[in-house]
């Protein structure tokens, strides 16, 4: 059976930790300071240490700092309500989870619950990390680029343990399959993996969809519903496009993430959800927080361990790697056997893929299309993007004294001919999104018909 070591300075507290986590299937040792941990981690290594953030002779972070790097053990600090900073602090370092006085038993059982009773999760890395990595794949990624190889590598440290991830990375580049990805090498993995794009939900309804509502709460509200935070409790919530969330429901969510508590729209009744929280988006979040898109204390409590994903153009000879598993998904799904003429190839890694992963999928499955002969040719699908060249950039002037809201009608305007009217693009290139943008043609529509 697995083993936890305890350490607190309580006895109180050491013995009823001590009985509900054997009840829960676990051996179990007990410490009162530094000192007698030392001492039981020499008598029996333990897989779990639960230990107090402040002791009589130092801090559980020491403890932690101690233990061999090698030896698989997860780290669970208590800590009090003043020193939740240093718990994220911990989770940093590779901490599995923190647990705040008064103990939570509730939340204590889900944490030990998903502790691996027999090595299943590291064997699991180490295969990714060994053979299928050596052919590109890790979880439901591909690449085999010195910079995927290394962002790999940061997914492996931080998806076993409870840290909190912000995905930062231009649209297109697979920040979801990154989440998915966490998810299913964490200890949630059996859990639900849900995900909700914060941009592409109504404001007046992005509430209910986070947190729920009761029936009757609301005008058309006919039954109760359960939120995304209730659906996926025990497992991982990917909240894309963050910068996009209202602010005053960003408030909420900061609530959830400090206390693990929410309440459905129309009801004072809390509800407790553990749950993980990969947060995404396609904006520098430090300028989301100067343009106050994104509220500085959240950005905080989101970034404990943020994950940059690079774009296609720097991951060298990716883009052949990514379009031949496109491809044969294609061929499988259709019963061909098409192929990729040489110098088609060479036209894929020519080209800067300004949209990524997404557009090479798209760009493919168009000349799969097109191609009447098995072997697909540039010829197969018109290759403007044969070249890495740049269009021609539009230039618009802003005189001084010019609205912000015109220089930014403007703007708008001005970008969406240089993408030739393709609303996505558009969206992307000025980073929003495309539900912001057509609210803006609606107001300028609207604000049109009232001037003639």
């Amino acid at each position: 059976m697995p083993h936890v070591l305890i350490v607190d300075d309580e006895p109180n507290t050491r013995a009823a930790l001590a009985e509900i986590i054997a009840d829960e299937g676990f051996t179990t040792a007990v410490a009162g300071d530094l000192r007698e941990a030392r001492i039981q981690i020499v008598r029996q290594a333990p897989d779990v240490v639960l230990t107090d953030l402040k002791l009589p002779d130092g801090t559980g972070m020491d403890l932690f700092k101690e233990l061999e790097p090698g030896i698989p053990v997860e780290v669970i600090l208590i800590t009090g309500h003043a020193s939740v900073e240093s718990a994220v602090d911990a989770l940093r370092l590779g901490a599995a989870d923190y647990l705040v006085k008064p103990i939570n038993m509730q939340r204590l059982k889900a944490i030990l619950d998903r502790i691996p009773r027999s090595g299943d999760l590291k064997a699991e890395i180490g295969s990714l990390r060994g053979e299928l990595r050596r052919y590109g794949r890790f979880g439901r990624m591909l690449g085999n680029s010195a910079a995927m190889q290394q962002f790999y590598d940061q997914i492996n440290k931080v998806a076993p343990t409870e840290a909190t991830v912000l995905l930062i990375g231009e649209s297109g580049t697979g920040k979801e399959l990154a989440a998915q990805t966490v998810h299913e090498l964490s200890l949630r993995r059996k859990r639900p993996f849900l995900a909700v794009n914060c941009g592409a939900i109504s404001p007046n309804l992005i509430e209910s969809e986070m947190f729920g509502h009761e029936r009757g709460s609301f005008t058309g509200a006919e039954r109760q519903h359960k939120g995304y935070f209730e659906r996926s409790n025990g497992g991982t919530l990917f909240l894309d496009e963050i910068t996009e969330m209202p602010i005053e429901l960003q408030v909420k969510l900061l609530r959830v993430l400090e206390t693990g508590l929410f309440m459905r729209v129309g009801t004072n009744q809390e509800i407790e959800s553990d749950v993980r929280i990969v947060a995404a988006t396609n904006r520098n979040p430090m300028e989301a927080v100067a343009e106050g898109k994104l509220r500085e204390d959240l950005y905080h409590r989101l970034n404990v361990f943020p994950l940059q994903l690079p774009p296609l153009r720097d991951r060298g000879k990716d883009s052949e790697l990514l379009a031949q598993s496109f491809l044969d998904d294609l061929n499988a799904q259709h019963g061909t056997t098409k192929t990729f003429a040489p110098e088609m190839l060479a036209n894929l890694s020519a080209h800067s893929w300004p949209g990524n992963v997404r557009e090479l999928k798209n760009y493919v499955q168009r000349a799969f299309i097109m191609a009447d002969e098995g072997l697909i040719s540039p010829f197969a699908a018109p290759m403007q993007l044969a070249t890495s060249k740049a269009p021609a950039e539009t230039i618009i002037t802003i005189p001084v004294g010019m609205s912000l809201a015109e220089a930014d009608r403007q703007l708008i305007f001005a970008t969406l001919e240089q993408c030739a009217g393709v609303k996505k693009h558009a969206a992307e290139v000025l980073g929003i999104s495309l539900k912001t943008l057509y609210n803006r043609l609606e107001e300028y529509s609207a604000s049109d018909a009232l001037d003639e």
